[in-house]
């Protein structure tokens, strides 16, 4: 969600940067990647990931082998909220971004790593866009919440907003925690996907785990390449998805425009800390 390389499509795209998946051009071992990693991550994440994902596991499980055909899982997808996931050739614009979100199409890149990157990638490949973020958009009102992102960030773009927007789709669709029966657990794609971040953001005494507020999310830092240092902790989808509808976002960027943004890591006099971290793989990073 930055300001893109180009300003047109690229050659192949059409005018909404969707290509065709071409399912068919994937090897064996592109297949034998995803199933590496789908194996890995769904024996990790039961207790762990928020029962809505693991409901939504459900939808990815096809009648082909390896990677999802995107035809296929929209086809499935659509039947229970009215998504479908089209292929993109990579990060595409913020505007671009938004318009397919608010018309409930989820862009996915089309290529996977490299066995040898099974551990980090810094541009999302289809594993992190496909198993990270489609068994969320298949309950009825995370998928609300994300056509409600979308649209917003629409809006934003009149206000010169459109940092505040990606932060609180940083925090929540990308890295957000849930309380769920008495206990945190993850559902933003970046966590349940990775299966280092999987462990550090429950298990880890470095990270603060704080409780969600709107303004607060949106005026905070976040870095992409690297685990978080602060968590922010909803309530329920209920929750997220109604104070997101029900505020009017024009007085709020006015006001968080008079305020000085919020370092990764701090805590506020006023924030409800769940977990006060030790701060110490923050430490160790920057030390090594």
């Amino acid at each position: 969600m930055e300001t893109h390389v180009l300003d047109r499509p690229p050659e192949g795209a059409g005018a909404d940067w969707t290509i065709p998946q071409n399912w068919a051009a994937y090897t064996a071992e592109d297949h034998a990647t995803w199933d590496r990693l789908f194996a890995r991550q769904s024996k990790l994440l039961p207790g762990r990931a928020s029962d809505a994902f693991l409901r939504g596991l459900d939808v990815l499980r096809l009648s082909k082998p390896g990677i999802p055909d995107f035809e296929e899982l929209s086809e499935r997808l659509m039947k229970l909220t009215g998504w479908q996931v089209v292929a993109v050739p990579g990060l595409v614009p913020d505007h671009v971004f938004y318009e397919h979100l608010a018309n409930r199409r989820f862009v996915a890149g089309n290529f996977i790593r490299r066995p040898d990157q099974l551990d980090y990638l810094q541009e999302p490949d289809v594993f992190h866009d496909v198993f990270g973020h489609v068994p969320m958009l298949a309950d009825p009102v995370f998928a609300d919440y994300v056509v409600a992102w979308g649209e917003g960030g629409l809006r934003s773009m009149r206000y010169n907003a459109i940092h505040r927007l990606a932060r609180l789709y940083w925090y929540t669709v990308e890295f957000g925690l849930i309380e769920e029966d008495g206990r945190l657990k993850i559902y933003g794609s970046g966590i349940v996907s990775s299966k280092g971040e999987s462990l550090f953001a429950l298990d880890d005494p470095s990270p603060n785990r704080l409780g969600f507020d709107l303004a607060r999310v949106m005026r905070t830092e976040y870095r992409i390449d690297d685990y978080q240092q602060n968590y922010f902790v909803i309530p329920s989808f209920e929750d997220l998805l109604r104070v997101t509808v029900e505020t009017d976002f024009a007085p709020l960027y006015a006001e968080l425009a008079a305020l000085p943004d919020i370092s990764i890591a701090e805590i506020l006099p006023g924030d409800r800390v769940i977990t006060r971290g030790t701060q110490d793989y923050a430490r160790s990073r920057a030390a090594g």
